[in-house]
């Protein structure tokens, strides 16, 4: 089968082969991988641009008609939703719908471990539960973030948004989501139950770097390309809110120790995002 070109630019990119050695030279895996990210953002910037500016343009749309858009991943994903709410520079409108029992990564073993999060994610009608817990609106959004988009959970999260009526934009790795098996009882990917997909451009298995001794590579580059994608979609989204005539009510840096104007904002924030979220509960 003649591959297509971004399966081969792909494989450009995770081709470098960096020798183990010891002395001068034993930084060159970390200039590698400094590289190699280097040359997937510039690629997100040629290929995903105009995707990325529909996402926003949609969440915009949602938010000024006093919708929220929520931002659900688990695992590592999580990081994505956490990037965009609550961060300095978010504003009220988005909502990080991120569910403990599958997030809590810190600890490997023992309480709290690895194991289970890995389990539930697997586990079919567990999204379902989560969604059950809020009365969404019509002008609502959802964001799902997943690099292979196969998992049960977020799969059934990106069905369930669509089934309550509500526009899915889905962020994932095409080429680990082609190449892997579905792993819902539907058959379906995340891809499959999106409106809009964004390419995070991740190889299968994310990371893009091998070593000389080592069977399994490492440097994963979804937290850099997704974090840039989320925050292109913050950014345009806020141009967008503004061309509308609504002015975003920005979380500001609580750094500004002493800052009047600061802590007043912060207070606004506060009391913006508590008003979005009532039709959630009635």
């Amino acid at each position: 089968m003649v591959e297509n070109g971004r399966k081969r630019k792909a494989k450009q990119l995770v081709s470098e082969r960096v020798p183990g050695n010891k002395g001068p030279n034993t930084q060159r895996a970390g200039m590698a991988f400094f590289d190699q990210t280097m040359c997937l953002l510039q690629e997100l910037r040629r290929t995903q641009g105009d995707v990325i500016q529909k996402a926003a343009e949609l969440c915009a749309e949602r938010i000024a008609r006093g919708g929220l858009v929520f931002l659900f991943g688990n695992g590592h994903s999580r990081m994505m939703c956490e990037e965009m709410t609550p961060r300095q520079g978010c504003y009220a409108g988005f909502v990080a719908l991120v569910e403990t029992a599958l997030s809590n990564h810190a600890a490997i073993v023992g309480a709290n471990g690895l194991r289970a999060p890995l389990y539930l994610e697997n586990y079919e009608g567990y999204a379902e539960q989560i969604l059950r817990s809020f009365h969404f609106g019509p002008n609502d959004a959802f964001i799902v973030i997943s690099t292979s988009g196969i998992r049960p959970v977020v799969v059934e999260m990106a069905m369930g948004a669509q089934e309550r009526g509500l526009p899915v934009v889905a962020i994932v790795s095409k080429a680990h989501c082609e190449e892997a098996k579905p792993a819902h009882s539907s058959g379906k990917k995340l891809t499959d139950c999106a409106d809009v997909v964004i390419d995070n451009l991740c190889p299968p298995g994310d990371c893009v770097l091998e070593l000389e001794g080592l069977e399994w590579r490492t440097g994963p580059v979804s937290t850099i390309t997704g974090a840039m994608i989320i925050n292109m979609i913050r950014c345009a989204a806020a141009e967008s809110l503004l061309k509308r005539g609504v002015k975003p009510v920005v979380l500001p840096s609580h750094q500004f120790v002493g800052n009047t104007g600061a802590a007043e904002q912060l207070e606004a924030f506060y009391e913006a995002y508590r008003k979005t979220l009532k039709h959630l509960f009635e």
